[in-house]
Formats: structure tokens, C-alpha cells, sequence
């Protein structure tokens, strides 16, 4: 039986933000349809969903993959709306850039064409991420939604350039698509999400959050080549709903509350974790001079948006849920 609100479509339904938003979609009443992938991995992992509450009436589990974008069409037939957020992650590094990126958008634009057959979508909200926005040397010190990342850039600056690459094409291609069908599309691109988790698996965001604590050499050094943009999840959680319930929006929008160096993260830790053996601050401090980079989220405020969480949430709520799943 559909909810009040009417039943929505959330891909990708184990992963961290995902599983976030479904947990906050049946708090407000709506229906969810989340998808996940077929392979047994996945399906030992789904019963945290099943547990959420109003879950037993409101939730129901689809099977679908990036490979087969046609399996989504059960999924999303009937919605009157659909979050994308199923994107192949690829975080050892062992499969082609090429292959990340043609199954990010082969899949999505799958996704983008059952939402136009089925008659009943009324928006969808793809989530992109930062790094389709801040992997530029246009020399910016404040970048808004009209920043793209440069893929020669993506190759260069990240950790992980599978996933910024693909997260930049896909994005684009799936605006060019909206525009060219008149489907009514916006993208949301959150910066590095930290705090709280509901997923069993360790999401890499939060683990990229706590690297200094962790000793995470490589992520740790990402973090310390720019500032750092974060957002809590639940604000992120927020932003997905607030974009499908406003009744005019379009294009992108960047969802970033805080910015912090690794110099002043490695102070807060130190002042309130100091059970936590982390890189020296004097090392920590060498990197202060470092590109103070910062992302607008101007054009989300403007509509009317408000964050609610700061630095210490988002820390401290997610060195909580680690000590409780055992990670710490």
C-alpha cells in the first residue's frame, strides 16, 4: 500500500548516503523502492534495511546493476520520484577508468529513460559529488555550481580518479540528457560527507574524515593538499528530500556546510581524542599553507535550506557510531 506521500525510488540502497536517505524518507511517510545489487555479497548486507522502522510496510527491495540498466524499470515504474545515487565504486584501483566510466553512464541513462517512459516521474535527483566541481586549475577560491572538474585534473589531484572522472561525465551527460527530454533532473554535489552511519560496511567518506586518527597515509594526504569541505549526513539526507519537494529548481547544487584544514582537524582531535596517537602537529602545521579552497552552497541556501549540523557533530557522532560497529 502506498505511503501518503506516494512512493519514491532510491538506487543504490546500501551505501552510505543511500541507506541514510531511506531511513529518513520512512520517517516522513514515503514509500521507498530501493535498489541493490544481485551478487551475494549485497544481499547479506541488506537486513539493516529491513529492520529500519516502518520498514515492514514501506520498503520494498529491488534487484538491479549498472550493467543491466533495464532492471531498474520494476523499481521505478509507479514513482513520483527517483534519487540515483548507485554509482560502480572501484576503490582498489583494479578496474579501467574506462569501464567505471562506461557503466556509470550506460546505467544512468538507462535510469534517466524508464524515469521518462514511466509517466509518473516527477523529478529526479541525481547525486554527483565534489569532485565533479573542485578538481580544476581555474584558481578559484570559491567555487560554485558553474566549476567543473577537468578530467586531466581528476587524473592528477585524486586518490581514486576512476571515481572522480566518472562522477564528472556521468554528471554532465546526465543534464544534457534531462535538458534534451524535457526530464525534470537537478544534481546535488556533497562534499566529503562525515558523521554517523546506519550501512554495516566501513563507508570510505567517513574513513577519509577520521584518517589522521586512523593513520590513513594516503587518505591523510589527500585531505592535507587543500582544505577540507565536509558535510554532515544528515543534512545530506536533507538536501535530496528538500530538492525533490521544492516546487522549482534546476541544475546542480553543491551541499557543503564546513571547511577545515587538516591542521585544525588534527587540533580538534588532539584537544578532544587525545587517546588517539596521530601524526605530529608540528608535521600537521607544515601543510597549513596549503590552498584554501572552499565550495558555495549559496544557490541551496538561497531557496531556503538550512544546515544543522557543524564540525563537531560530524566528528564526534561518527567516532561514536565506529566505536559502536567496532571499527574503533
Amino acid at each position: 500500500m502506498e505511503g501518503e506521500k506516494g512512493a519514491v525510488c532510491v538506487t543504490g540502497g546500501t551505501g552510505h548516503v543511500a541507506s541514510w536517505l531511506i531511513m529518513k524518507l520512512l520517517q516522513l511517510g514515503y514509500s521507498v523502492r530501493a535498489t541493490v545489487r544481485s551478487n551475494s555479497d549485497v544481499k547479506k548486507k541488506i537486513g539493516f534495511l529491513r529492520t529500519l522502522p516502518s520498514a515492514s510496510e514501506k520498503l520494498e527491495i529491488f534487484n538491479a546493476d549498472l550493467d543491466k540498466p533495464s532492471s531498474f524499470d520494476a523499481a521505478i515504474e509507479g514513482c513520483i520520484g527517483v534519487f540515483h545515487l548507485a554509482h560502480p565504486m572501484d576503490y582498489e584501483g583494479e578496474e579501467a577508468e574506462e569501464a567505471v566510466v562506461k557503466r556509470s553512464m550506460e546505467g544512468t541513462l538507462g535510469i534517466l529513460k524508464a524515469c521518462l517512459n514511466s509517466k509518473t516521474v516527477k523529478r529526479v535527483i541525481y547525486t554527483s559529488s565534489a569532485a565533479a566541481v573542485a578538481l580544476n586549475n581555474k584558481g578559484l577560491d570559491v567555487m560554485d555550481e558553474n566549476a567543473w572538474s577537468d578530467i586531466e585534473c581528476c587524473r592528477a589531484f585524486s586518490i581514486n580518479s576512476s571515481y572522480a572522472v566518472s562522477k564528472t561525465v556521468t554528471e554532465r551527460a546526465a543534464l544534457e540528457f534531462a535538458e534534451e527530454h524535457g526530464l525534470d533532473l537537478v544534481t546535488l554535489c556533497p562534499s566529503l560527507v562525515v558523521g554517523p552511519f546506519i550501512c554495516p560496511n566501513f563507508p570510505i567518506s567517513v574513513r577519509m574524515g577520521l584518517s589522521l586518527i586512523f593513520g590513513d597515509g594516503d587518505q591523510y594526504k589527500g585531505l592535507s593538499q587543500t582544505q577540507t569541505c565536509m558535510v554532515h549526513i544528515e543534512d545530506v539526507a536533507a538536501a535530496h528530500i528538500f530538492l525533490l519537494e521544492c516546487p522549482k529548481v534546476e541544475g546542480r547544487f553543491i551541499c557543503s556546510s564546513i571547511q577545515a584544514t587538516a591542521y585544525e582537524i588534527a587540533q580538534y582531535f588532539a584537544i578532544k581524542y587525545p587517546e588517539f596517537q596521530m601524526p605530529s602537529l608540528d608535521l600537521s602545521r607544515e601543510i597549513e599553507n596549503v590552498r584554501l579552497l572552499s565550495l558555495s552552497s549559496k544557490k541551496l541556501l538561497d531557496l531556503g535550506f538550512k544546515f544543522k549540523y557543524g564540525l563537531e557533530e560530524m566528528f564526534d557522532e561518527a567516532i561514536e557510531c565506529c566505536r559502536e560497529k567496532g571499527f574503533l
